[in-house]
């Protein structure tokens, strides 16, 4: 049975900097993912995808800042279990938690941190004839290597973050991309949007709204899309098409651990991103509150504050002073003296 002080279940950005967070007060982590590998939905889908709204970065990939938390975290030396589900979770007599995963593999905690993103998730795909049959033949639904489109044609339908931020990126790696959506406005950040504007005004995006794929065709392999504007249709050559309608979120067996949940998300306090039953915590995309955005950095915030709980649960009575990691010139947390003085933080307990 694999012991720790905080068990969390998911291994995204939010759970990978809980480490971090935790390893400043002396917390031991350990992570769940169903996933191979740790990055979550960064890793998985769109390792290549630009991110734009992490402090400090400009532009950061998503793969990228997958490495730089596993860089940041490393030095308290979490555990992983990858490829297994957090499938049961039974309450102990002195209020700590057992998870069992899918393949059996027992986990004992004091505290549970979900952050488990979305959950388990299928892409929403449009309903368009024998898509099925085009799928890895020029559909895909997730871009995880854009060079795989260098100096192709590439249609991309969608209105939203995903749509709009590849179609930007692209631009620069297919020899041609037209964005379709349906309707004239996006549901994606303003700045994107002007941005796809300035695009097309250069012809280097093709934009067509509102207006819809109504058909795909070629042999073996994508060679056009139809799309239907008002009353007319024109079928453009395709190489590729890519429908980012999102995903269809599902919370797969945490959903039946007595938790209160709403629109298929966890309810929390927001004083401490606590659930209903004390010791468990849901971060990040998995959980929900009044005025939720669901953005990585509020998922850093939660995963901050709910650390500071979970050590005054496992301290009753012991006094916590933080200190800015600004401090410089101080011990390394291996008890080691680094070479170079970098950004860390002191807690004195």
């Amino acid at each position: 049975m694999i012991k720790t002080d905080i068990l969390i279940i998911g291994a995204g950005p939010t759970g990978l900097f809980t480490v971090f967070e935790a390893g400043l007060l002396k917390l031991k982590c350990h992570l769940i993912d169903a996933l191979p590998q740790p990055g979550g939905q960064c890793s998985e889908l769109y390792p290549k995808k630009p991110i734009y709204d992490i402090p400090g970065f400009p532009e950061i990939l998503a793969g990228d800042l997958t490495s730089n938390l596993l860089e940041q975290g490393k030095q308290f030396q979490p555990g992983f279990t990858l490829g297994e589900r957090a499938e049961t979770i039974e309450k102990q007599d002195d209020g700590s938690f057992i998870v069992t995963t899918n393949k059996g593999t027992q986990h004992h905690a004091p505290i549970i941190a979900i952050a488990g993103g979305l959950g388990s998730f299928e892409p929403r795909k449009p309903k368009l004839e024998g898509i099925e049959g085009y799928e890895d033949k020029g559909v895909a639904y997730f871009i995880k290597d854009p060079e795989v489109y260098r100096n192709k044609k590439v249609v991309i339908a969608g209105g939203g973050d995903s749509a709009l931020d590849w179609s930007i990126f692209l631009a620069d790696v297919a020899s041609e991309v037209t964005l379709v959506h349906r309707r004239n406005e996006f549901r994606g950040a303003l700045d994107s949007v002007e941005r796809v504007q300035e695009l097309k005004l250069i012809n280097k995006i093709n934009l067509i709204t509102p207006a819809e794929i109504t058909a795909l065709h070629g042999e073996n392999q994508i060679e056009g899309v139809a799309v239907t504007k008002d009353v007319e249709t024109q079928v453009l050559e395709a190489d590729a098409f890519i429908p980012l309608f999102g995903l269809s979120p599902k919370l797969g067996p945490i959903g039946s651990w007595g938790l209160e949940i709403e629109r298929n998300a966890i309810k929390v306090d927001t004083l401490d991103y606590q659930t209903n039953i004390p010791g468990i915590y849901a971060i990040g995309d998995v959980n929900t509150y009044e005025g939720k955005l669901k953005l990585i950095l509020c998922g850093f915030h939660e995963a901050t504050l709910m650390c500071q709980s979970a050590y005054k649960l496992l301290n009753p009575g012991k006094k916590f002073v933080l200190k800015y990691t600004t401090v410089s010139g101080i011990n390394g947390f291996d008890g080691t003296r680094k070479e170079s003085p970098k950004a860390v933080v002191k807690a004195i307990v």
